[in-house]
């Protein structure tokens, strides 16, 4: 059985920092790309970030974009989400997400994605 499971969600002030982690836990199965999703309450999950798990490749939404970092330790299994300067319109549940089929570049939508975590909660207070 896939596990994805993330943790370092927390509460944090306006212009602070977290760190997210995303460890594959579960049965080996071949990632072509894992991505990071958020969702608020009422919206939409929205794109965050991605990277390609072979060539480390990295794509990210334009509202996190020079803030937000995604990253990938292969020997982990795990990804991370390195979040700075961080606003409370960022305030959602992360996701992580893997892909396992090649495609096109980047993947950006939720339906790319075939497993998924629990999420994660982020709050950032003003």
């Amino acid at each position: 059985q896939v596990q994805l499971v993330e943790s370092g969600g927390g509460l944090v002030q306006a212009g602070g920092s977290l760190r997210l982690s995303c460890v594959d836990s579960g049965r080996t199965f071949r990632k072509t790309a894992m991505g990071w999703f958020r969702q608020a309450p009422g919206k939409e999950r929205e794109f965050v970030a991605t990277i390609s798990w072979s060539t480390s490749s990295t794509s990210y939404a334009d509202s996190v974009k020079g803030r937000f970092t995604i990253s990938r330790d292969g020997a982990k299994n795990t990804v991370y989400l390195q979040m700075n300067s961080l606003k409370p319109e960022d305030t959602s549940v992360y996701y992580c997400a893997a892909r396992t089929i090649f495609g096109g570049w980047p993947p950006t939508h939720h339906y790319d994605y075939v497993y998924w975590g629990q999420g994660t909660q982020v709050t950032v207070s003003s």
